[in-house]
């Protein structure tokens, strides 16, 4: 996702050039854009990342209705969003270097042509197989729009707000297509199955066709800073990026160590990182700056980064799992997704206000607090649970997912900035890795964690199913006796009231793990709270004792 505006850019041109040897003198300033051209902005990005995110999300949010379509399996299924992944998850680090080589207007228009012939092969999908090849194609074309909607936001405002109030309502709309398809996919399948999910990315994708010939964006100066090299270490890159990609996707449907070619992936991925290390730390101009990337501050924001991740999967697959596991389906849930995005664009319009503030920390700590308040209300379900219940607490985890990246994405951006375009890519190679990889990485662990949980529940409560049991012999009978009329047998009416209470403890036990789960994302918000408040307190306290030093010295003297 690059961020890049025409400040930056004139001056990743300048360190580009300079390492070339040749000057170029940087363009005029633009102008700056009038009013009622700002709104107009606004809707364009917004409409880009819709585009790009329900392409992603509609089919994430319908895998298991989408098994009748293929006649498939949910591993299988799983396959397409395992091959979307793979080339989305490294590809936003190449596209800055060409769009910085090549301009941004044929750029733009090149994307948008390629995402248009993307979204209309998904209309000609037959099978899983070839379903699989296309969602792969979507991957390579997705990406460049979601860098195109960030830099349709920015664009709408001057420079001194467009780290602050611009990239805070960015990373907003990127929050948005998740609730959107959820909320949206009942009636898409009701019209046509899987090809009424892509007919209506195919019409958003000529709208944005449109947009994006009709409404220019800032052009910033052109630079060479693609080398030989470059190119060799990209492509290891996304090798090592989309193996990961794809075993952390499928890895816990699988099961970690069943599957053979789980671990030769992860080999494969192993491998292709350890020769891109080898071949960027010996160069003089890398593509990626290892030292600078593994620097104490970088490691510092990967962290807070994983950890967001990993405490906003509560609601992005740990809280749609556990309603999956409920037996509720899309049509059921609207208006909790109503009220999810509408608590989303409330966060993300806080956060807004406070990044032009001094008290931009402090939307980190109001973040994890509402996220820990809303995972903890989440602990309490049962199986008698319904969207009604959990209105409160998904608002807050929305709204505190909302507020939590603005602040780490300025800053890191910033110091990417003041030094220059490579740190730019070194940049975003963080913000990918923790973002896309991280989040791949956070919905496998949560939902092994859910898996191992459940074993362990069921075989506490089987401990106590006895059929000497006089009340566990009574729920037999009586889950029993609606079958008495079809099955004269005895002892097969008593095996099937024995399969549906085995089904009941099943059901409970997934209950008892997901509270687990999400009591384990509270503890870790709590965690995450305490370390932050712990870090800003040091900073202050080294501050005042940094402040305090001249005067020590001056009494002294």
């Amino acid at each position: 996702m690059s961020l890049v505006d025409a400040e930056s850019d004139r001056d990743a041109l300048k360190a580009a050039d300079d390492a070339a040897g040749r000057e170029i003198q940087p363009p005029p300033v633009p102008a700056a854009m009038p009013g009622w051209k700002v709104p107009f902005y606004l809707a364009a990005s917004l409409l880009l990342f819709l585009t790009q995110g329900l392409g992603m999300n509609l089919l994430t949010a319908n895998i298991y209705q989408l098994q009748g379509s293929f006649s498939a399996t949910t591993a299988e299924v799983s396959w397409l969003s395992a091959a979307y992944m793979a080339p989305y998850a490294s590809l936003s680090i190449a596209l800055f270097k060409i769009r910085t080589q090549f301009g941004l207007r044929p750029f733009a228009q090149l994307s948008i042509v390629c995402f248009v012939i993307a979204a209309l092969l998904n209309l000609l999908v037959t099978d899983l197989h070839s379903a699989i090849v296309v969602r792969a194609i979507s991957g390579i074309a997705a990406a460049p729009i979601s860098t195109l909607g960030f830099l349709y936001m920015l664009e709408a405002f001057p420079p001194e707000r467009k780290l602050s109030t611009g990239i805070s309502l960015a990373l907003m709309c990127t929050l948005f297509a998740a609730p959107v398809a959820r909320i949206i996919s009942p009636s898409l399948l009701e019209f046509g199955g899987y090809h009424a999910l892509y007919t209506l990315e195919m019409g958003l994708a000529l709208i944005v066709f449109a947009i994006i010939y009709t409404m220019p964006l800032t052009p910033p100066p052109r630079a060479i800073v693609i080398q030989r090299l470059d190119i060799l270490s990209y492509l290891l890159l996304a090798v090592g990026f989309g193996c990961l990609a794809v075993v952390l996707t499928l890895g816990r449907l699988y099961w970690w160590f069943e599957a053979p070619w789980i671990g030769v992936l992860l080999a494969v991925a192993v491998g292709c990182l350890a020769l891109v290390l080898a071949i960027e730390l010996p160069r003089a101009n890398p593509m990626l700056d290892f030292r600078w990337v593994l620097s104490g501050p970088n490691l510092r924001m990967a962290g807070v980064l994983l950890l967001f991740r990993f405490i906003s999967s509560e609601q992005s697959s740990t809280a749609a799992n556990f309603y999956q596991q409920l037996g509720l389906l899309n049509d059921q849930t609207i208006t909790l997704y109503a009220i999810i995005l509408l608590a989303s664009v409330i966060g993300g319009l806080f956060c807004a206000l406070l990044m032009t503030t001094r008290y931009v920390n402090t939307a980190h700590l109001i973040s994890l607090v509402l996220i820990a308040a809303g995972a903890y209300l989440d602990s309490q379900s049962t199986s008698l649970t319904r969207p009604e219940q959990m209105y409160f607490s998904q608002a807050l985890v929305a709204a505190g997912a909302a507020m939590f990246l603005p602040p780490v994405m300025s800053s890191g951006f910033k110091a990417a900035m003041a030094r220059g375009t490579p740190f730019i890519v070194n940049f975003l190679a963080i913000f990918l890795f923790t973002q896309s990889i991280g989040s791949l990485f956070a919905s496998a662990m949560l939902g092994t964690f859910v898996t191992i949980r459940e074993k362990f529940h069921s075989n506490v409560l089987v401990e106590h199913i006895l059929l000497q049991d006089p009340q566990v012999a009574q729920r037999v009978s009586q889950l029993s006796a609606s079958y008495g009329k079809v099955i004269g047998d005895k002892t097969l009416l008593n095996a099937e009231g024995l399969a549906l209470l085995s089904q009941q403890v099943t059901r409970e036990a997934y209950i008892l793990a997901y509270n687990d789960t999400f009591l384990v994302i509270c503890i870790c918000s709590l965690l995450g709270l305490v370390v932050m408040l712990l870090h800003q307190a040091w900073r202050r306290l080294s501050q005042h004792d940094a402040a305090d030093l001249p005067n020590t010295a001056a009494v002294q003297s």
